[in-house]
């Protein structure tokens, strides 16, 4: 398990230094039917390379491709290699999501052994997730550094909800009105970067079902379950709007699900008016 973070904290400052190159669309689209960027087919090709040398990983998926690849015995690491690729143009933070599962498909997050992510902001840091805990690390030349445990501040202050305001349901709608009360709005289109204001000030960070896509937009077994796991560790929790995002089983590679996330009280009450 180990070997696997420290193979993608070894990879995050090249991937971070290779992205100034690859900002141009490419003609291809990845499963799910979205354009890719050249930064997304780089960075997947760099760490199915690397992951799949590894004696502990028996299987690689990754959000940018059709098929899992056998590589063995061990554990099924699902990647999704650049969360928030849309923000490269933009100069925006973006990151890498690392998901261990101890299974085959189907799975679900409780299959998770341990979870993560990269984060390129204005420095990189690495949040890894395992039955211990969460902890945090600053990623300098490859290297992590312990900074610290993450749990979840006691006084939330964050939110942010995806999709278009038009396209949400009444009573998603009606909830985020009362928390918009509550709490300030944090929204910068790139899932881990959003998570991570949500770890850092306590809150929520959700993408629902939409009145024409009731099975939202982000993928469960690269994004949803290890993004639960996370958020668990950390002391939060997390829905689909019915039940544990960690009990959400994936029987398809690019399964969707809705999303919340963060600390109990407003991912209970997001769970409770759906």
């Amino acid at each position: 398990m180990h070997e696997v973070f420290e193979t993608v904290a070894a990879a995050a400052p090249e991937i971070r230094a290779g992205l100034p190159g690859r900002r141009r669309k490419t003609e291809m689209e990845n499963a799910s039917g979205e354009q890719q960027l050249a930064a997304d087919v780089w960075a997947d090709e760099l760490l199915g390379e690397r992951l799949t040398a590894l004696d502990s990983v028996g299987a690689y998926a990754s959000e940018e491709r059709d098929d899992i690849v056998d590589a063995g015995d061990g554990l099924l690491v699902a990647v999704d290699p650049l969360d928030g690729s849309s923000n490269l143009k933009s100069n925006n933070p973006m990151g890498t999501i690392v998901g261990l599962y101890d299974g085959d498909l189907p799975v679900s997050g409780r299959d998770l052994v341990a979870a993560g992510f990269v984060l390129y902001g204005p420095i990189t840091t690495l949040l890894v997730a395992d039955a211990d805990g969460a902890t945090e690390y600053v990623v300098e030349d490859g290297d992590p550094r312990d900074v610290g445990a993450v749990t979840l501040p006691d006084d939330p202050t964050v939110y942010g909800f995806g999709g278009r305001v038009p396209d949400w349901t009444d009573d998603f709608e009606a909830v985020v009105r009362e928390i918009e009360q509550e709490l300030k709005l944090r929204y910068g289109g790139a899932m881990i970067a959003d998570v991570n204001q949500v770890l850092t000030y306590g809150g929520i960070f959700g993408y629902p079902g939409l009145r024409d896509r009731p099975e939202g937009k982000l993928r469960l077994l690269f994004e949803g379950a290890p993004i639960a796991y996370v958020l668990a560790a950390a002391g939060g929790s997390a829905t689909d709007g019915e039940q544990s995002l960690l009990d959400v089983e994936c029987t398809e590679l690019h399964q969707r699900t809705p999303v919340f996330v963060g600390s109990d009280e407003y991912v209970s009450r997001v769970e409770d008016a759906l």
